[in-house]
């Protein structure tokens, strides 16, 4: 029999080590010359469909309010500014590409 300290210390561990089983990805490309597609998950193979991912300008302006589709994708026209994609899935869950990275 596990005593009650044992038992309360192996539910930590494991409730610790579930809450960071997994992160936040998100990567975005070009299309071609004037798309970005934008693919969230998560680093467990689950998708990320409904979450929030947002362009961005450097002066904070949202130049592109959206959320992912059932395929885990956003498209849209590549800002002719400098921005960022912000992913948000929550606190903690958070991924940010800058414009420099999208290829």
């Amino acid at each position: 029999m596990v005593p009650a300290a044992g038992l309360a210390l192996s539910t930590l561990l494991f409730t610790v080590s579930t809450a960071q089983a997994h992160y936040p990805i998100c990567e975005c490309r070009m299309a071609d010359g004037q798309t970005v597609v934008c693919t969230g998950g998560f680093s467990d193979g689950s998708k990320a469909v409904g979450v929030v991912l947002d362009v961005i300008a450097y002066d904070e302006q949202i130049l592109v309010k959206g959320k992912l589709g059932e395929d885990s994708t956003l498209s849209f026209p590549r800002p002719a500014q400098d921005f960022y994609v912000l992913f948000d899935a929550g606190p903690g869950h958070t991924v940010e590409v800058e414009h420099t990275s999208i290829k």
